[in-house]
C-alpha cells in the first residue's frame, strides 16, 4: 500500500499475505486428543484441555464388546441388569483468537515487528480449526478499542476477521501510548460474554502490559473453557546490541552499553524471570503458554511448539 511506502518490508501485513498462510495450517492441531508427545498441550500441560470430549446419550442393555468402563453400576444395581452407558463424539469445538495489536506489539529488530507475526499465527490458526470442521471467531483489539466477529463455520468468516486483523495492524503506524488498563479489562469482560463453556480461546499477544486483575480474568474464563496463551517476542527484548545505542520512549532517553557483560546478562535474565514467572502463574491454572519470535517462521515453531501431526 502507498502509505506504507516508507516503512521496511514486513512492518505491516496484508491480507494477501495472511491469505498465503492457509497451505500452511496442516502440520499442527489445537485439539488435545491429537497432539504428539512433544507438543506443548501433551501430557500434564492437556490434561485439562477438553478436545472435542464426549457427549452422554444414553443407558442401554450392556451387550458382549462393550467397554467395561463404561457400565452404569447405580442402573445396573437397581435393575439387576447390566447396564452401559453410551456416548457419543462432541460435534464441534468453537475457538476464539483474541489478538493483540496495540501499541507495544509495533516493535521489531530483525525480521517482522510483533503485530505482524500475532496476525501470522492468528491466520495459521484460523485456518486449523476450519479445517478440522470447528466455528472460529476472532477478537482483534488495539489500545483503545476492538472488534469482535463472532465465531462460525465458514472460510468468508476467517477472511472477516483477517480484514480486521489487517485493518488494526495497519493502524499502529498512527498509535500513540495510552492508558491500556482498562480497555483491556473490557476485552476480557468481552470474551466472557462470548464464550459459554468449552470454547478454545487462544490469546495471541506479548502480555508485556497484564495486571494481576487481567490474569484473574483470564483464569476465570478457563474454568468452563480451554485457554492457551501464544506469547510473542522480539530478541532484542531479551538481548541487547553488542553495542552502545541511546534508548528513550516518548518522555526520556539514556544511553546504554551493550558491550558491558554485566547489562547483558541482568537484561536476559530480566527477561527471563518475568516470563518464568507469568508460565508458572499460568500453570497454576494449568494454562499453557508458548512463545513465538520474530524471526523464524511462524509455522516452523508452530510445529516445535504442538508437534507434526498428518494433514487432514
Amino acid at each position: 500500500m502507498s502509505k506504507n511506502q516508507t516503512y521496511p518490508e514486513n512492518v505491516f501485513t496484508s491480507l494477501g499475505e495472511l491469505l498465503k498462510k492457509e497451505h500452511l495450517a496442516q502440520h499442527f492441531s489445537l485439539l488435545a486428543r491429537k497432539q504428539k508427545v512433544n507438543s506443548i498441550l501433551a501430557g500434564k500441560h492437556a490434561s485439562k484441555l477438553r478436545g472435542r470430549g464426549l457427549d452422554f446419550e444414553e443407558v442401554r442393555n450392556y451387550v458382549k464388546g462393550d467397554d467395561i468402563r463404561n457400565i452404569d453400576w447405580k442402573v445396573t444395581a437397581r435393575t439387576q441388569k447390566t447396564h452401559t452407558r453410551v456416548y457419543t463424539e462432541e460435534k464441534e469445538k468453537p475457538v476464539l483468537i483474541v489478538v493483540d495489536q496495540s501499541y507495544s506489539m509495533f516493535f521489531g529488530s530483525v525480521n517482522k515487528t510483533k503485530s505482524t507475526v500475532a496476525a501470522e499465527l492468528a491466520a495459521i490458526a484460523a485456518f486449523r480449526v476450519f479445517k478440522e470442521g470447528d466455528r472460529v471467531g476472532g477478537l482483534v483489539f488495539s489500545d483503545d478499542s476492538y472488534d469482535v466477529i463472532a465465531p462460525k463455520r465458514s472460510r468468508k468468516n476467517i477472511i472477516h476477521i483477517l480484514e480486521k486483523i489487517v485493518d488494526r495492524n495497519h493502524q499502529l503506524k498512527d498509535a500513540k501510548p495510552t492508558n491500556f488498563d482498562d480497555t483491556l479489562k473490557k476485552i476480557i469482560q468481552r470474551v466472557f460474554n462470548i464464550v459459554t463453556h468449552d470454547y478454545l480461546v487462544v490469546i495471541i499477544s506479548d502480555f508485556v502490559r497484564y495486571d494481576a486483575s487481567v490474569i484473574r480474568a483470564i483464569a476465570g474464563i478457563s474454568r468452563h473453557n480451554d485457554v492457551v496463551l501464544a506469547k510473542v517476542f522480539d530478541p532484542m527484548e531479551r538481548e541487547i546490541p553488542n553495542t552502545k545505542f541511546v534508548a528513550g520512549n516518548t518522555e526520556k532517553q539514556i544511553t546504554v552499553d551493550g558491550k558491558n557483560n554485566k547489562i547483558q546478562k541482568e537484561f536476559q535474565s530480566g527477561f527471563d524471570t518475568k516470563f518464568a514467572e507469568f508460565e508458572n502463574t499460568m500453570k497454576k491454572y494449568r494454562i499453557p503458554v508458548f512463545k513465538v519470535d520474530t524471526v523464524s517462521p511462524v509455522e516452523d515453531q508452530l510445529k516445535e511448539v504442538f508437534g507434526r501431526v498428518n494433514a487432514k
